[in-house]
């Protein structure tokens, strides 16, 4: 029971629903559907801004969607206490001529579930970046333009496991900047947890028969040479979810031109994810002088 319990805190899909819209933001958009690599039907919004510039986003995971991260439902004890409203950064980068394509991983907002019917942490996600990047590029208005990523946590795994595919990331010349926010591999994240020994080997044990494989083993860090583009790393040192040499052996992993950037926040991880959408214009610098 124990184990069912953890392992549902870290796979299980649709822990949040949509709560903001580029509506609301006065934002001229449309909604969308197109597919991941496999087929798995995504949604997602795409704001209209110039049509030389677009970033895709890829939000973080399993209580997140592409609008953001609510407090809202998440129980008594929460990480951050405030929303997480990604429309800021939204409407940042459309008021600086870009145009802005938010979307739903499988499984999170109102994507549809892919054949592995919960969250793998990128490796089936990326499948979902790739999509997302080729629908935008297919689009006749964005046929010449220069694309930026930007990803928060599972979405930086997932687009650097994008880029380790055959036929990824890194056969597709449009893409000209990278932005990650705080990298994640799950192995760090459930040791920086301190969970006993015990319950940690039940709820793995009900992961790997869910996933069909044990979830420590994928490690992104291992596709990062692979990554073709100049990447700038974001990351809270006061981040308690994680080790920070991890983020420092993802960017000496990356052999492209590259930055860190590490913020000293307060002590969470969220608080990264609400300084993006506080200081948008740091992030924007360096799709700027790429793009």
């Amino acid at each position: 029971m124990l184990g069912n319990m953890v392992s549902n805190m870290m796979v299980k899909p649709y822990q949040s629903p949509l709560f903001d819209s580029p509506e609301t933001w006065g934002l001229d958009y449309e909604n969308v559907e197109f597919q991941a690599t496999d087929g798995t039907k995504l949604k997602g919004w795409l704001i209209k801004g110039g049509t030389d510039k677009v970033i895709v986003q890829s939000h973080f995971g399993v209580q997140c969607n592409r609008g953001g991260w609510t407090p809202a439902g998440k129980g008594p004890i929460k990480p951050w206490k405030e929303d997480i409203k990604f429309m800021r950064q939204a409407k940042h980068f459309v008021e600086q001529g870009y145009s802005y394509f938010m979307y739903d991983f499988r499984g999170h907002g109102e994507s549809d579930l892919g054949p592995n019917p919960w969250c793998t942490w990128g490796p089936d996600e990326a499948k979902d970046v790739l999509g997302a990047v080729d629908y935008v590029c297919s689009r006749p208005e964005f046929a010449n333009a220069s694309v930026g990523l930007l990803s928060f946590c599972m979405g930086s795994a997932s687009t650097t496991y994008a880029y380790g595919l055959k036929d990824g990331l890194a056969e597709n010349p449009q893409i000209k900047a990278f932005v990650a926010v705080q990298p994640l591999l799950y192995d760090y994240f459930v040791d920086a947890l301190g969970m006993p020994g015990f319950i940690r080997r039940s709820s793995d044990k009900v992961t790997t028969k869910r996933l069909g494989f044990d979830l420590t083993e994928p490690n992104f860090i291992n596709d990062a040479p692979k990554v073709s583009v100049p990447t700038l790393v974001i990351q809270n040192t006061n981040d308690p979810w994680t080790h920070i040499s991890m983020i420092h052996d993802y960017h000496n992993a990356l052999t492209v031109e590259k930055d860190l950037k590490l913020l000293e926040l307060e002590t969470s991880r969220f608080a990264a994810y609400d300084w993006v959408g506080k200081n948008p214009a740091e992030v924007e610098a360096w799709f700027a002088k790429l793009m």
